[in-house]
């Protein structure tokens, strides 16, 4: 979308688009040994266009919940400078992925990745450089103990009684033709009713690149979660929670994530490009009672065909959530490593 001078005659465009999706898995863990089959989602976009002005949402129904993706509304200032409004990306690492998996990366549970919520962002340019900032007043939905969301928030549990309280980005980002590198700052309140208050942290530096058919990525992220507890292992975790579950994470990390793909076309009828690809996340918790370093890997290949888009993902994971850890960063005694098989067909329209 570009800055246009007459908004007054300037007609609305509407577009109406969505999603179907179907996923089967498998775990090496659980019960289920041969794995489950389910539509995982349905969503509906829409995004409207006026001049300068602009709304773009997305929401989402899931087996369980539904939820709303992002519900922005927009107005461009000039061909450098864009404000938004509502439940919007918050500006924070390589944009607007640091993966290429269905699975997304480690940082992505951490609530550092793909994060959305609610507050005001302004994008301005200035030759190679493009920075973001942004302020948000909470999560996309104001209430903690609501665990159905899409993206990982601060949650409100018996042993973790906290919520988002305000928070700041700031990102810019340098690019070089098919190079870009960045660096994100954040901060923000914790807020709980019955323990006080505290703050949190989180910093990166990352470097995308795309050279050919291939693309790499590299980030490196230390985040803090700064307040006071009742025992020393509360103090060293904070509860989180997205897709109808809370689980606890180390309050204090260090992030390192390599990424690498490489796309093909190929000619025929049922697969149009491929792109295969190896995401590794290794979490690096600080010290406390039962923590402990937490790894993911995902080995997989996107298909594409039109609007039909699959994803083929082998994950493997050590005190990891979503592959048989109990949270992140967080000792899972003797079962440390699991594997999950995850294929996803989606048709976008």
């Amino acid at each position: 979308m570009c800055y246009t001078e007459n908004v007054e005659s300037a007609a609305p465009e509407v577009d109406i688009g969505g999603a179907v999706r179907l996923n089967y898995g498998w775990k090496d863990y659980g019960d289920d040994d041969s794995g489950s089959f389910d539509i995982e989602l349905f969503r509906l976009d829409v995004d409207v266009k006026q001049g300068d002005l602009f709304l773009d949402a997305q929401y989402r129904w899931y087996q369980d919940f539904e939820a709303v993706h992002h519900a922005e509304i927009g107005y461009h200032l000039s061909p450098d400078d864009t404000v938004v409004a509502g439940v919007t990306q918050v500006p924070f690492g390589i944009e607007s992925y640091a993966s290429h998996s269905f699975w997304f990366s480690g940082l992505y549970y951490l609530g550092l990745e793909d994060d959305y919520d609610t507050g005001f962002k302004w994008r301005h340019r200035q030759g190679k450089w493009t920075w973001d900032t942004a302020w948000f007043f909470s999560s996309e939905y104001d209430n903690a103990a609501r665990f159905g969301r899409y993206s990982f928030d601060v949650a409100t549990t018996d042993a973790s009684p906290y919520k988002e309280d305000g928070q700041l980005n700031v990102r810019g980002q340098y690019n070089a033709g098919p190079y870009t590198a960045g660096a994100s700052a954040q901060w923000g309140r914790i807020d709980s009713e019955s323990l006080g208050s505290g703050d949190h942290y989180a910093v990166a530096l990352h470097v995308n690149a795309n050279i050919k058919q291939w693309n790499l990525q590299a980030q490196w992220t230390a985040y803090k979660y700064d307040r006071d507890a009742a025992t020393e292992q509360q103090e060293n975790r904070i509860a989180l929670s997205a897709f109808n579950y809370p689980f606890e994470m180390a309050a204090e990390a260090q992030v390192l994530n390599l990424n690498v793909a490489r796309s093909f076309t190929l000619d025929n009828r049922f697969i149009k490009k491929i792109t295969c690809y190896n995401d590794h996340s290794y979490i690096a918790a600080g010290d406390g009672v039962g923590l402990d370093d937490s790894v993911q890997n995902v080995t997989g290949c996107l298909l594409e065909n039109g609007g039909l888009y699959t994803y083929v993902d082998w994950i493997a994971g050590k005190n990891m959530w979503f592959a048989g850890g109990p949270g992140v960063g967080i000792d899972n005694g003797e079962s440390r490593w699991h594997s999950r098989l995850n294929i996803n067909i989606g048709y976008y329209f």
